[in-house]
């Protein structure tokens, strides 16, 4: 056996030296594949052959060294500046371990096959979360923006100081949105309630090293909701964004931010309010027309947030369900969407759809009352947008559909009565089919728009593909579901994977766009970068450039790119919402490894 293996690193070997490695290029989920997967690498060449078959390629056991046959080869179309791509299936082999894919004188990674490589991975993006951390933060063992806030654009509240310290910063900038981060706590909910047998328990809720009896995934959930009832002062004063776009003129740690808001460096931050109309402090306006995306975010989360609590803290759970109901009201008084403040720079998240977030929120005032009459507005408001506007889309402006999967849509198509169930399950079909359509002929069935933040999207359509093969025991989009989650961890055309730190031995952003990683080199552990974008976008935004050299050059194109570099904030920078959103899909994963 060991004779066989050095035989198989003597013809890698050989291999590399004869043949330039540059004939083909693999693409391999660098995490690896469950034993029952759709199994399948991309190999991209730089130029045609009229000649590949089966034969062209073998998987190697490197246990044993035995070929294998691979079980077929499909032929797609191109990714410039490749001249040929091909669909490699390798879905038969289904023994436990560590293989190669080999062909024209190349090698992939190694391939991990198991049911237990994704255990341990839904932890990942928790330090992440917890690095992200505002006020107490100790991961990096220090305190931030403890001066939290001054009330602006709030009419007789201007100027009146609200403590609101806490919460999660955004991104590599220390801004914090209700918007993001109300979606947030609720993808960690879904990821929790969906499987809480895989969450650890390492980490206490002040996220200091060390046990407490609670899920490390809900201590960050409770981190959340508690700044987002200090966001919600009272019953009528509903808060959407700490600071603004002066926070990017220092690249800085979070404790030593010393932007000047007016009320001297380092001090206060402003605190904007949920507003029904355009506003913004320096000349750049948003398109606000209603309150009921941000505060039926309030509704929904602090709603879902009552349920998790139920049995653990009656008292948070009572005090989260009255909030839920309150808020609910206010938005349901207020439609339209509300959007975050531009300032210095014309940028924010133009956020335009709302019916989906009171869908959510009028789904789990039924599911906190058992009212009827809630079901019966969920359904409603769910039927005035069927499908996530930009399923099925070429483009669209940054977050103008978030949050980027309907909660609601899954939740209805979970419920008893049929007509119900399968009007819902109907739409979510539909919307992936529409994703289908667009990448159904490519190399990597990516069929999704490559907006600012694509990554978030990626693992939208994850997400509601495995919920809806769940749900309808229907697997006709099971090979793209899987695609895109391994597009994830190597299988896109810069062979990227797309969580820093993740797997540990893998391709990850070395350089992301992160102070802690620019200045301390801080590694930003579990983050999940935004992703490749359409080359306009990333030429058409201000202060993108590359500090250094494209090492992802030779696979670059006109259409769409991504950079491993600090200084592309458009592909490379980590979010707190998208990192947020992968535990879902990583906790369903890794509860393999427990069944």
């Amino acid at each position: 056996m060991k004779k066989k293996y050095i035989y198989l690193l003597l013809f890698i070997f050989i291999s590399k030296i004869n043949i330039l490695a540059t004939n083909v290029y693999f693409r391999t989920n660098q995490l690896g594949y469950l034993e029952d997967d759709i199994k399948v690498a991309v190999a991209m060449f730089p130029k045609a052959y009229n000649n590949i078959t089966n034969n062209s390629f073998s998987i190697i056991n490197l246990f044993n060294g035995d070929s294998i046959a691979i079980d077929s080869i499909k032929i797609t179309q191109t990714w410039q500046p490749m001249e040929m791509c091909a669909r490699i299936y390798f879905s038969s082999i289904t023994t436990p371990g560590e293989y190669k894919l080999i062909g024209f004188g190349n090698e992939s990674p190694t391939i991990h096959i198991s049911n237990n490589i994704y255990s341990g991975a839904q932890e990942i993006p928790l330090y992440y979360m917890r690095q992200q951390r505002c006020g107490y933060n100790a991961s990096l063992g220090d305190s931030c923006h403890r001066h939290d806030g001054i009330l602006v654009l709030s009419r007789e509240k201007d100027g009146t100081y609200i403590n609101v310290t806490g919460g999660w910063h955004d991104a590599s900038d220390y801004l914090q949105y209700l918007t993001t981060s109300a979606n947030a706590t609720t993808q960690m909910l879904v990821a929790y309630l969906t499987n809480p047998n895989v969450w650890e328990d390492k980490f206490d809720s002040n996220g200091n090293i060390g046990c407490n009896g609670i899920a490390d995934i809900l201590d960050e959930v409770r981190w959340g909701l508690e700044w987002m009832i200090k966001m919600n002062p009272n019953d009528t004063l509903f808060l959407n964004q700490i600071a603004d776009d002066r926070d990017h003129r220092m690249a800085v740690l979070p404790a030593d931010d010393k932007v000047d808001y007016g009320w001297g460096k380092g001090r206060h931050r402003p605190v904007y309010p949920c507003a029904g109309f355009p506003y913004g402090l320096m000349g750049n306006l948003n398109n606000s027309k209603g309150l009921a995306s941000s505060v039926g975010k309030f509704s929904s989360t602090f709603g879902l947030g009552a349920i998790a609590f139920a049995k653990t803290d009656t008292i948070f759970a009572n005090e989260l369900r009255r909030r839920s109901q309150i808020a609910y009201k206010v938005a349901k008084a207020n439609p339209g969407a509300c959007q975050t403040a531009p300032c210095v720079s014309p940028y924010y998240y133009e956020e335009d759809n709302w019916v989906d977030d009171m869908e959510l929120a009028a789904v789990l005032q039924y599911a906190n009352t058992n009212n009827q009459k809630y079901l019966l507005e969920a359904i409603d408001y769910g039927r005035q947008e069927p499908i996530t506007p930009w399923m099925g889309a070429d483009s669209a402006h940054h977050y103008q559909w978030y949050p980027f999967y309907n909660l609601g849509h899954i939740l209805l198509s979970s419920h008893p009565e049929k007509k119900i169930s399968n009007e819902f399950s109907r739409n979510m079909r539909s919307g992936l089919q529409r994703v289908y359509e667009r990448g159904k002929d490519n190399a990597f069935l990516n069929g999704i728009p490559f907006i600012w933040c694509s990554n978030n999207l990626t693992v939208a359509l994850v997400t509601q593909a495995m919920a809806y093969r769940k749900l309808c025991n229907d697997n006709q989009f099971i090979e793209m579901e899987t695609s895109m989650r391994d597009w994830l961890f190597g299988v896109n055309p810069w062979g990227k994977c797309m969580i820093v730190g993740l797997p540990k031995d893998g391709d990850y952003p070395r350089d992301p766009h992160s102070a802690l990683t620019n200045l301390e080199k801080i590694q930003v552990t579990g983050g999940l970068v935004d992703g490749p974008v359409y080359y306009n976008i990333f030429k058409s935004l201000k202060g993108v450039h590359l500090r250094n050299d494209d090492k992802y050059a030779s696979f670059q194109n006109s259409i769409v790119v991504y950079h491993d570099d600090y200084s592309d904030y458009s592909t490379n920078e980590p979010t707190m919402d998208g990192t947020a959103s992968t535990t879902i899909f990583l906790g369903i994963l890794a509860s393999k490894a427990h069944q």
